[in-house]
């Protein structure tokens, strides 16, 4: 499928989603958004693909913002649609994928470029990486499930100061704080959420699967958590993935996962 402001690439059994307007420092616009959630989505329904990653082009930007200049103009109704339909299609999207999904963040990550990064299940940062949620400096607050996720990264007290300041902090302090799980290099970037993905590979995708829908159920209002393990634990007794590990280990040998 031909996109306009994305490049996807399949190698391997790792999809590589790469948000390409340099120009505008990779900014989500309404369009962007569309042909993420086509590329997610084709990525997930793929046998093929086991692991996505995310990133932006160039060594400025992962996703420098929102593309402000779409909606300054917008009603409260229109304003409270926008982050309805961006959570539903894209960042929640993300999140509930089935697909495990990393972030490879290579430079500015603000904004709806934080809240895209923080959507996927882990993420890895270039050093030179800056993040933060500067919406509040604009009159308004993070929509894109910002004022959610950020605390749960984070903590409260931390996620309340990096809003209500506005700022940026650096690669290191995301890696204190919890938001980021390693930094490198910009040319080690990708090649470590490949070798990340790789080893992510070898387990079972079934497994892994009911593993990322347990984990986000704690984080569910109204959802228990643990009951929610239970189901999931339960659910791979029935699963081909899960004759195959057990058999492998009991014969001693490299389980063949027939996969998703």
């Amino acid at each position: 499928m031909d996109y306009n402001n994305i490049l996807v690439d399949q190698n391997n059994g790792i999809t590589t989603i790469t948000i390409n307007r340099p120009s505008k420092l990779n900014a989500l616009n309404t369009e962007t958004i569309g042909e993420l959630h086509t590329a997610f989505a084709k990525a997930n329904e793929d046998t093929t693909s086991k692991v996505i990653i995310i990133t932006g082009t160039g060594e400025k930007a992962f996703v420098a913002g929102a593309d402000i200049s779409e909606f300054a103009d917008f009603s409260v109704e229109e304003g409270a649609e926008l982050a309805r339909k961006g959570q539903e299609d894209l960042f929640d999207f993300v999140e509930n994928l089935s697909t495990p999904v990393i972030a490879a963040v290579n430079g500015f990550a603000l904004g709806g470029g934080l809240e895209l990064a923080m959507a996927a299940h882990f993420r890895l940062a270039s050093d030179n990486a800056r993040m933060g949620l500067p919406e509040v400096s604009l009159g308004v607050i993070p929509g894109y499930g910002g004022t959610q996720r950020l605390p749960q990264l984070v903590g409260k007290g931390r996620a309340m100061e990096m809003i209500m300041t506005a700022g940026m902090i650096d690669a290191p302090t995301a890696l204190s704080y919890g938001l980021v799980n390693h930094i490198v290099t910009q040319e080690e970037l990708l090649p470590l959420a490949e070798k990340i993905a790789g080893k992510i590979m070898r387990n079972s995708s079934v497994a892994i699967a009911e593993g990322i829908k347990a984990i986000n159920a704690g984080f569910t209002d109204g959802v228990n958590g643990f009951d929610a393990e239970i189901d999931a634990f339960g659910t791979c007794f029935g699963t081909e993935d899960f004759k195959e590990g057990t058999t492998a280990f009991l014969e001693k040998r490299k389980a063949d996962f027939p996969g998703k």
